[in-house]
């Protein structure tokens, strides 16, 4: 069975992605679409604000390219020593809190120690930095999107622990998006199943699998990444069978069976 992804693949250089590796071995066979274009800005005012860890209890991040702006920086030699002569160990005197697998892989990278990966998404992070932060202490450094959503500083807000936001990446529409999902459709046909993985991925592709699925388009079961992508798609009409347990591989991969597993019998019947 055919699974379309609505994502970025992995680098290369790293192997294979884990997504279309995991439902490989659920004998899937997955393909990927890059959705979305990053411009990363304000990487001067990222460096200023990380050359200074004594004005700041710690950091959150909930994105893989908040951290591909921090790597950017460092591969300026000045700030890359810096970096690793100081900043690096001062930082992780503090927490870093994080999102997801992804998202802590680089934090690693980085050479510092995530906390909080398994909570899946901002709602649940934010629950577990209020347990473990003080209202009224530092402020949390936050690098994120233009698009990120409001739910993490609410949350904080509300327990007086501040963060400071700082807009360090812009999402668009990856330029090949449309050519890409239109090549796909008239190679492969329809998908058995299409995941989605952000609300910008959503905006900018359902209404072109709409359009192409046609009169097919209820054989197509949605699938999220996480329950914001789900909102997202249930706002936009569109009924979610699996919305996956936690942002894995692993766990997209077990949903996904079920609900086609499930298909088949009805199918079969």
């Amino acid at each position: 069975m055919k699974v379309l992804l609505l994502k970025d693949p992995k680098d290369k250089d790293s192997g294979p992605d884990p997504y279309v590796k995991e439902l490989g071995l659920y004998g899937f066979e997955a393909t990927l679409i890059p959705v979305l274009s990053f411009e990363f800005i304000s990487l001067e005012s990222l460096f200023e604000k990380l050359s200074h860890p004594e004005c700041y209890g710690g950091l959150v991040f909930t994105s893989p390219r908040a951290l591909e702006a921090i790597k950017i920086c460092l591969k300026e030699k000045s700030k890359n020593e810096a970096w690793l002569k100081s900043l690096k160990q001062r930082w992780k005197t503090k927490p870093t809190y994080v999102v997801g697998k992804a998202t802590a892989s680089l934090v690693e990278e980085i050479g510092l120690i995530p906390q909080g990966e398994k909570s899946g998404n901002a709602e649940k992070l934010a629950e577990y930095i209020c347990s473990r932060e003080e209202p009224n202490s530092s402020a949390l450094l936050f690098p994120c999107g233009a698009l990120k959503r409001e739910v993490l500083p609410t949350a904080l807000r509300e327990k007086g622990i501040p963060l400071e936001s700082l807009t360090v990446y812009q999402t668009t529409q990856h330029p090949d998006l449309r050519e890409s999902l239109s090549s796909y459709f008239s190679q492969q046909g329809i998908p058995a199943s299409v995941v989605f993985f952000s609300p910008s991925g959503v905006k900018f592709c359902l209404q072109h699998i709409q359009k192409l699925s046609g009169d097919f388009l209820a054989h197509i079961k949605f699938a999220a990444i996480g329950p914001t992508t789900a909102e997202a798609l249930e706002a936009a009409g569109v009924p979610v069978p699996c919305t996956a347990e936690s942002p894995t591989p692993q766990d997209l991969a077990a949903g996904l069976q079920k609900v086609l597993q499930a298909q088949n019998c009805r199918v079969s019947e």
